[in-house]
């Protein structure tokens, strides 16, 4: 399960569009995020003290490119992946 979700942060780094956003949560999870429900569609996640609130894709499924981004943003600032990392 870990390769998985290394290869959905990659995708991530990478900014591809049509991520799964259970790929996405799953991830964010491995690497230690709490993640909490929020109004309507909203989704907040809390990872190393920094905090967001992300929108769950819908009606379709899979994250677009601008979301994507705003996760890699999410990501870089929150120390993932870690320096020295192999992404």
């Amino acid at each position: 399960m870990v390769a998985k979700h290394d290869k959905t942060l990659e995708d991530v780094l990478k900014k591809k569009a049509n991520i799964p956003w259970s790929d996405i949560e799953s991830m964010l999870k491995h690497y230690g995020a709490e993640v909490s429900e929020g109004r309507g569609s909203r989704v907040r996640v809390a990872l190393n003290g920094v905090r967001a609130v992300f929108h769950r894709p819908h009606p379709e499924k899979e994250t677009d490119r601008g979301a994507v981004g705003s996760v890699r943003r999410f990501l870089e600032e929150a120390g993932i992946p870690p320096e020295g990392g192999k992404q």
